[in-house]
């Protein structure tokens, strides 16, 4: 079920963007960004619609998800 963003408070929406931050693993990029700096990027892109809230009732938890695996997943839902 996907969450729009505004109805999460704050603190959740900025505790849930590092979560994905840290669990996404090291950058190896040529410029290396703070923690600020990338849940301001994350945010930016729940914004535009690239990344989703999702909420799974399989598993219980929240999660975010890009476009691309969000219409992979639709897809495959379709297919099944």
């Amino acid at each position: 079920m996907l969450i729009p963003y505004q109805q999460l408070d704050e603190m959740t929406l900025n505790n849930l963007i590092e979560q994905y931050i840290l669990r996404e693993g090291t950058d190896y990029g040529l410029v290396e960004f703070s923690l600020q700096e990338k849940t301001q990027q994350v945010l930016l892109q729940i914004k535009n619609e690239d990344i989703h809230i999702i909420y799974s009732e399989l598993e219980e938890s929240v999660t975010l998800i890009s476009k691309h695996e969000l219409q992979a997943a639709q897809v495959e839902k379709i297919n099944e």
